[in-house]
C-alpha cells in the first residue's frame, strides 16, 4: 500500500515538474510584452469559460436537476473546472502557434432527465453558456464605449477589448450545431422527428464536422464577430 502511494507521488511529481518546465520554456521563448498579453489572455478566457459552464449547471439546476449542485461545479473558483489539456497547454500551444489564445473548461454535467422541462429543458441549458458570454461582451463592451478619456492611452481599453473579443469569439463558436458544442442541443430539440437521420449523422461524424468548422466555416464568421465587436465598442476590430 505504502509503495503504491510512494509511486503515486512520484508520478504526480513529475508530472508537476513536466508542467513547470514546459510553461517556463514557452514563456523563455517569447518576449515579456507578449508573455503579459498571454497571461492575460489565459486569464479573461479561463473565467469566461468558468462563467460560461456555470450558467449551464445554473440554468439547469433552476429546471430542476442538482447535479452540478451536488459535484460541487456551481462555483466561480477555476480549480474546480480546470481541465489539464484545455485550459493549460491548448491556451498556450495556441498561442504560441498563432498568437491566439483557444481552450476549454471541463463541461458542467447535468442530467436531462431531471429537468421539469423535457422539452425545452436540455435548449434552455445549452443556450445558457453563449448566452453568458453574450452578456459578458455586451457588458464589457458598452464600459470600453463609454470609457473616460483619462484611460485612453492606457491599458485598459486593450484588455477590455481582449474580454470582449474572447466572450464573442466562444458564444459564436459555441452556437454551431455540431456535437459537443452547445447549438447542437438547440438544433436536436427543434428538429422534427422525421429528420431523426440528422441526428444520427450528427453524432456519428460530429468529431470530422467539427473540424470542418472549425478550420474552414468559423474563419468565415469573422466578419460578423467584427461587426458585433465595432457595435459594441464603437471601433474597429
Amino acid at each position: 500500500m505504502i509503495g503504491c502511494w510512494l509511486l503515486y507521488i512520484e508520478l504526480f511529481c513529475f508530472r508537476f515538474v513536466l508542467l513547470v518546465y514546459l510553461i517556463l520554456a514557452i514563456i523563455s521563448s517569447i518576449s515579456m510584452e507578449s508573455t503579459l498579453t498571454a497571461i492575460f489572455w489565459i486569464i479573461a478566457l479561463l473565467y469566461s469559460v468558468v462563467i460560461h459552464e456555470v450558467s449551464h449547471g445554473a440554468v439547469a439546476y433552476s429546471l430542476g436537476d442538482p447535479t452540478a449542485k451536488n459535484l460541487g461545479r456551481l462555483t466561480l473558483n477555476p480549480i474546480k473546472h480546470l481541465d489539464m489539456f484545455g485550459s493549460v497547454f491548448l491556451p498556450l500551444i495556441s498561442f504560441m502557434l498563432g498568437g491566439f489564445i483557444f481552450g476549454y473548461a471541463k463541461p458542467v454535467p447535468y442530467n436531462p432527465e431531471n429537468l421539469r422541462d423535457r422539452k425545452y429543458g436540455p435548449a434552455k441549458v445549452a443556450l445558457a453558456g453563449p448566452a453568458s458570454n453574450i452578456a459578458l461582451a455586451v457588458l464589457f463592451g458598452l464600459t470600453l464605449r463609454f470609457l473616460p478619456d483619462v484611460f485612453s492611452s492606457s491599458l485598459v481599453p486593450e484588455l477590455l477589448s481582449v474580454v470582449v473579443t474572447l466572450n464573442l469569439f466562444l458564444a459564436i463558436f459555441n452556437l454551431f450545431p455540431v456535437p459537443p458544442l452547445d447549438g447542437h442541443w438547440l438544433l436536436l430539440t427543434f428538429l422534427p422527428l422525421k429528420f431523426a437521420a440528422i441526428k444520427v449523422f450528427l453524432y456519428k461524424y460530429g468529431f470530422l464536422l467539427l473540424l470542418f468548422f472549425l478550420f474552414f466555416v468559423f474563419p468565415l464568421l469573422m466578419p460578423l464577430i467584427g461587426w458585433m465587436f465595432r457595435l459594441l465598442t464603437g471601433i474597429g476590430f
